[in-house]
């Protein structure tokens, strides 16, 4: 039950993240022009001469999408308070707060009329909530000792600065889109910027990337890491050189619309999988006892010395 809290998260915060882009790529970023109404007096949309329903309810749709996403956090937070573990309670309690943030910059970016530096960092916090609910995931099927690495300290270093290449990737793309023809609504004004330069630092930081984790699995293979840890990286080598392609396709057809959806999607699937290749270099024991368990042992135990029935 903990797990599969933890992955409905990893879900969620994904699925929000491409019904996103869905809204932008359709043009419907303004279809609720307020929030957290979505026209003044009205939570729902109301038939309007100059904004078409579809448009509407697309937007409407992916603001629904908000009170689950936040109902699956509160449950995650919940299990964790059940199991007394504090890393636990921080990555739930952080993923939570984070995902109420995130309703209040899509509030912002709404009455900023979807202007690139509010949308660019709402979509990046997301990938940040990605990563937790990833690290939450793993946590709930681990103990709380130290971290053991099955890696060397140098390949931890390795890993590190991929990880800082993909962020940097992640901050290169958004900039891309922002000054690309997908504004989420027509008259949305575009970030002033080359796009053959935006694209060829993506490209670039791609490369370097891609590079970084060739040294990454020839030092996995060089340390005879773990079945787990080398499953992950070819899931994760596989996710990135996907991601590249339909990048590619993506430039030389002009950038059609499901295809952003589906980038914006293996850009959340690559996040999984790194987040997942740094739970799998490492481990920290077995489960502690739940504590349910213990004080159920403890009733049993002092039953048993003055032989009275334990409670049930």
């Amino acid at each position: 039950m903990l797990r599969a809290a933890a992955l409905a998260a990893v879900v969620t915060q994904a699925g929000i993240i491409v019904t996103g882009s869905v809204v932008r790529v359709t043009g419907s970023g303004l279809g609720c022009p307020t929030w957290p109404q979505c026209f003044p007096g009205s939570l729902t949309p109301v038939p309007d001469p100059e904004i078409a329903a579809v448009t509407q309810w697309v937007e409407f749709g992916n603001r629904l999408l908000t009170p689950l996403v936040g109902l699956v956090a509160l449950a995650c937070l919940a299990l964790a308070l059940l199991t007394r573990r504090r890393r636990l309670v921080a990555l739930a309690a952080a993923m939570t707060i984070g995902t109420a943030l995130q309703a209040v910059i899509g509030g912002i970016t709404v009455r900023a009329s979807l202007a690139w530096w509010t949308v660019a960092p709402h979509f990046l916090i997301s990938m940040v909530l990605v990563w937790l609910a990833v690290l939450l995931v793993a946590g709930f099927g681990e103990g709380d000792a130290a971290p053991r690495w099955h890696v060397t300290t140098p390949l931890r270093g390795l890993l590190a600065t991929a990880t800082a290449v993909l962020a940097a990737l992640l901050v290169a793309g958004t900039l891309v889109t922002a000054a690309g023809p997908h504004a989420g609504d027509a008259a949305t004004p575009r970030l002033d910027a080359d796009i053959p330069t935006l694209v060829a630092l993506h490209s670039d930081l791609l490369i370097g990337y891609l590079g970084l984790l060739a040294g990454l699995g020839f030092a996995l293979r060089a340390v005879a890491a773990p079945r787990v840890t080398s499953r992950r990286y070819i899931v994760l080598l596989a996710a990135v050189l996907a991601q590249g392609s339909l990048g590619t396709v993506q430039y030389a057809t002009g950038v059609p619309e499901v295809l952003v959806s589906l980038h914006v999607l293996g850009a959340a699937l690559v996040v999984v999988a790194m987040a997942a290749l740094w739970t799998g270099c490492r481990d920290r024991g077995p489960l502690p006892p739940h504590p349910l368990d213990e004080t159920s042992v403890a009733r049993t135990a002092d039953a048993n010395r003055s032989g009275a029935p334990a409670a049930a």
